[in-house]
């Protein structure tokens, strides 16, 4: 096994399944069944597997929970097995996917034995597996996976992604653009106010500190004559008046000395009277010189007063205290110098969008010219499929249009007046006219179940040697169809087969006969509850079936023989 392919699939309690295990190998393998069997309910199961929503109510009745398990075979190096690394699980060339559904609506996704959501379980399994069924669900039949399939065929994956690239760089500066230029749109009347602040504050040459200095000096000027009445008469007792306390303390002083004449030991105990007059000294000194500074000035008064109203209106407007107050003019100074380089970088970063969009644009342009060359070979390519499936007279076209650039759109998300996405330029659909005579018609509006299975299994076939889709799951691919037509599709599906895993429901025999593996799915009841069950059929099994397929339930010699002939023919074919 070198390929990335779905291995085993095992079913739990779900709807009227109890419990399945199917697996599965390369090749072309076939499902089969009576309607009603189940069929359909193994392919809900698997598109839980590759990401549906679940619902309690998918639960088989009387269970708490239904358990879904897939394992994939992951060729290393591969694209799913990039996508399962970039998301952080470690594939060991092996991929298990399990779903636990319950009753209260908690449901549980693993991968690999560890939780995983939804979104995740999605992203890894966007390459592994693709559905095709018979209604207009198919992801063919929507313009974006159509615009896909046309990259893929024009090898044109790659200037798709860059388009793609260059989209994602010139968001972010658009964005940045328009903010810059929506700033500048108000910048003149916040300009104007950060301006008068700056000029408010630094106007004022604030020093740190001053308003409680100036503070202080109001109190002493506001006290000038009972501060100055005060100290001087306080140097007057201790100095200048007649017995002033220097005077005094000189003459205990002088008495003292004579004490010591007479003790000598004395002279130690008086040196604080000694150390206490020249610090008496020093203090009458320091007095005076105060008494100098006094000023009795009412225009000093007013000056410091005013000042401090000045200081204490910034404070009021602008912070708590001066300190709040220098910080806003910081602040100011820095946002006035961002406002002012506003032009400036509005100018870069339009020189910088104008470079980006010339090469987005030209990128743009480029893939949609690639588009329309190989729109042409799609074309004839699915023309000469489908006539091979027995659709000879159809044609098959691919529509253009040009993404709108409405007003709301940026100029540098545009080019030749047409939007540019991360797609490019174009919008296209999928035209075909199945019947002579019949005007164009979008894919997707087609009637017939059974030209639209073969519209999309021509697709397919086309795409085969490219796709990256590793799984390919047809569900009803042979609705409304039959006969020679028939046998032209299972013909195709072992074609296919042999570049994907190919998986395929059918009630055709014409179809089952070219499978390298055959199923068989019946419904059974026992013990008062229905519950399916799969079976592997080997070579007599299958011509059994292959017969039932062509007679119904009554198997005769004849229909046994000619379904012995279906699959020795359809063997030699695959």
């Amino acid at each position: 096994m070198t390929g990335t392919m779905l291995t085993e699939l095992f079913i739990k309690n779900f709807a009227i399944i109890d419990d399945l295990h199917i697996r599965f190998a390369d090749g072309l393998t076939i499902l089969t069944g009576e309607t009603g069997a189940g069929k359909s309910i193994i392919i809900q199961a698997f598109n839980l597997i590759l990401g549906d929503r679940a619902t309690s109510k998918m639960i088989r009745s009387g269970a708490e929970t239904a358990e879904l398990e897939a394992l994939f075979h992951i060729q290393l190096n591969s694209e799913p097995a990039n996508r399962v690394k970039a998301s952080g699980y470690d594939t060991s060339e092996s991929l298990l996917v399990k779903r636990v559904i319950s009753q209260n609506d908690r449901h549980r996704t693993y991968v690999n034995g560890h939780i995983a959501t939804i979104q995740v379980l999605s992203a890894i399994t966007r390459h592994l597996a693709n559905i095709s069924g018979q209604f207009a669900s198919q992801g063919l039949l929507k313009e974006d996976q159509q615009l896909c399939a046309l990259d893929q065929f024009g090898g044109l994956t790659a200037l798709r992604q860059q388009v793609g690239a260059g989209y994602h760089e010139i968001l972010p500066l658009i964005e940045h653009l328009e903010d810059l230029e929506q700033k500048h749109q108000h910048q003149a009347e916040r300009t104007e106010l950060l301006r008068f602040q700056k000029t408010e504050i630094a106007g004022a040459s604030i020093i740190p500190g001053e308003d409680a200095a100036l503070e202080l000096e109001k109190i002493r000027l506001k006290n000038a004559e009972s501060l100055y009445q005060a100290v001087y008469e306080g140097v007057e007792s201790l100095y200048g008046a007649p017995g002033a306390v220097i005077e005094r303390h000189t003459e205990i002083h002088k008495g003292l000395e004579r004490a010591c004449r007479i003790d000598p030991s004395l002279k130690d105990r008086i040196q604080g009277i000694v150390d206490a007059a020249l610090r008496l000294e020093d203090t009458i000194s320091a007095m005076r010189d105060y008494l100098k500074g006094i000023q009795m000035n009412e225009g000093r008064l007013e000056a410091v007063e005013s000042r401090l109203d000045v200081l204490n209106k910034l404070k009021r407007k602008y912070g708590p205290d001066l300190k709040a107050v220098v910080s806003h003019l910081d602040a100011v100074e820095k946002e006035l110098s961002g406002i002012e380089d506003i032009p400036l970088k509005i100018e870069r970063t339009k020189k910088s969008l104008l470079n980006r969009h010339e090469s987005l644009a030209k990128a743009a342009r480029n893939l949609s010219e690639k588009r329309i060359q190989a729109a042409k070979s799609l074309s004839r390519a699915m023309e000469k499929e489908l006539a091979g499936l027995k659709m000879g007279k159809t044609r098959f076209d691919v529509s253009f249009s040009k993404l709108p650039a409405g007003r709301d759109v940026s100029p540098y998300l545009t080019a030749d007046e047409a939007g540019i996405q991360e797609t490019g330029i174009d919008r296209i659909t999928f035209m075909i006219a199945p019947n002579v005579g019949e005007q164009l018609k979008p894919l997707a509006q087609i009637a017939s179940g059974g030209e639209l299975s073969r519209v999309v299994l021509a697709l397919k076939a086309i795409l085969a040697k490219t796709d990256s889709v590793e799984t390919l799951v047809f569900d009803e691919v042979d609705a409304g169809i039959g006969g020679g037509v028939a046998e032209v599709v299972g013909k195709k599906l072992a074609d296919l087969s042999r570049y994907h895993q190919v998986v395929c429901i059918t009630h055709l025999p014409q179809i089952a006969v070219h499978g390298d593996h055959h199923f068989r799915i019946e419904k059974t009841v026992s013990g008062g509850r229905t519950r399916t069950a799969i079976t592997p059929l080997g070579i007599e099994e299958r011509i059994e079936e292959i017969a039932r397929m062509l007679g119904g339930e009554k198997i005769t010699p004849t229909a046994l023989d000619h379904a012995r002939e279906m699959l020795k023919k359809g063997s030699k074919a695959g």
